[in-house]
């Protein structure tokens, strides 16, 4: 062998010695910055003291990069899915798994999975870092997630009076005293007047302001942001979120902070109580001895005027002519025209985009984006996934266009991709057109 070929060769020798398992892993996530997103979680739980919740939120922590799959964990997992390096755990996340910013149960952990990149804003890393961690506590704190349907929330009615309770919490944050009682009692007629239209409205909403609403909160909370500034912080989302185009999931991310922070200001220890069945606005109301006034009606539109109701009236019913056309869309794309159904059992785990999210009546939502996950196999979708619910909000099915080729393990259609487990396969659906999926014997 040549001297320059030795010389190659032990190159090549020493620079495998020195590559990590990450690197040969695709470390798309370098561990340095990953190091810093868990050191930062920590110190922020510590800085709390458990004093929030009584316990504390830094835990099992895994880092997801949705385009490769490469995860880094702060800890050993207890199937020994994950390699140790630098102190640090990773390996890659099985196809069959969803990649969320969530709580997550995988190879024997529950984890605060967070995707990949982070928020380079640290307050805005922050503030993510403990809301996922809350729901990975939440369980504990008997305060289980629950993900409603909120689709009053797309109607005329629902959105214009969740825009002004939001515009009557926005000045009872940036005030005090009178001014503020004043506020509130806006906020809680006009909430109480869009409640009153739809039966289910006050559990529905309820249940995601417990589950994403406080999540939220307790990111405030803990982000490291200086407490004074919190109330104008919250002021300040709820009117970037008034500017939304969709609030039927979205609503509780700005609702919580808000009515979270007025709470904290008035009424005391008021989290030590606080369960499943419990209403935010109905805490605050009983705090400052408030009770919201009779006749709604005339209640809500008078108080209505000092916050430009009537604007807000006429943007909402020329938004409901648009909304008109997209219900027609959708009935057309996913309930008159051919479809694939897909069952949706226990198994099921899926990821969306909340704003994308289009009620269709007491059908459903379709979801613009999602990934789905179950028995069957891995459903992606680009345009538009119909996701269906029973009369107990247990998802049934998912519903997309036909497919253009309904043979092999591979199927697709307009706007999604379907790649099906060993021992599945598409058959006929109910109507002709149709396709339903089977097991195979």
């Amino acid at each position: 062998m040549s001297r320059s070929r030795l010389s190659l060769w032990l190159g090549l020798f020493l620079l495998a010695l020195y590559v990590s398992p990450a690197q040969g892993q695709d470390s798309s996530i370098p561990l340095a910055k990953a190091r810093e997103a868990f050191d930062q979680a920590r110190s922020l739980s510590d800085a709390d003291g458990a004093r929030l919740w009584g316990r504390p939120l830094y835990g099992p922590m895994l880092l997801v990069d949705p385009q490769t799959r490469f995860v880094v964990g702060n800890q050993a997992d207890a199937e020994s899915r994950l390699t140790e390096n630098q102190g640090l755990f990773v390996g890659k996340l099985p196809e069959q798994e969803s990649i969320a910013n969530t709580a997550y149960k995988w190879a024997g952990v529950t984890w605060t999975m967070l995707m990949w990149p982070l928020p380079t804003n640290r307050y805005a890393r922050g503030r993510l870092l403990m809301h996922e961690s809350f729901h990975r506590i939440q369980d504990q704190l008997g305060l289980p997630g629950a993900n409603p349907l909120n689709n009053h929330l797309d109607t005329q009615e629902g959105r214009s009076w969740l825009r002004l309770e939001w515009r009557a919490l926005n000045e009872a944050l940036i005030r005090s005293g009178n001014r503020r009682q004043s506020a509130v009692v806006d906020a809680l007629v006009f909430r109480a007047y869009r409640r009153s239209f739809f039966k289910e409205a006050a559990d529905q909403e309820r249940a995601l302001e417990l589950n994403e609403g406080i999540a939220e909160y307790t990111g405030y909370r803990l982000s490291g942001w200086p407490e004074e500034i919190l109330p104008g912080r919250a002021a300040v989302r709820l009117e970037q979120e008034e500017r939304g185009t969709n609030f039927v999931r979205s609503f509780a991310y700005a609702s919580g902070p808000a009515w979270g922070i007025l709470l904290d200001h008035v009424a005391g220890p008021w989290r030590k109580a606080l369960n499943r069945e419990s209403d935010l606005g109905a805490i605050l109301a009983k705090a400052m001895g408030i009770t919201v006034p009779g006749e709604l009606a005339a209640e809500a539109n008078r108080r209505a005027a000092q916050y430009d109701g009537g604007g807000v009236i006429a943007e909402e019913a020329t938004r409901a002519q648009a909304r008109q056309q997209a219900v027609a869309r959708n009935r057309a794309r996913f309930l008159d025209s051919p479809v694939l159904i897909l069952p949706l059992g226990d198994s099921m785990r899926y990821t969306f985009d909340p704003q994308t999210a289009e009620a269709l009546g007491e059908v459903g939502t379709v979801y613009l984006t999602s990934r789905l996950t179950s028995d069957w196999g891995v459903l992606e979708v680009t345009k538009g996934v119909l996701l269906s619910r029973d009369q107990a909000g247990r998802m049934t099915d998912a519903r997309v266009p036909a497919p253009s080729s309904p043979g092999g393990p591979s199927v697709s259609g307009d706007g999604w991709t379907l790649n099906l487990n060993e021992g599945w396969k598409l058959v006929a659906g109910q109507r002709a057109g149709d396709y339903a999926l089977a097991k195979v014997n």
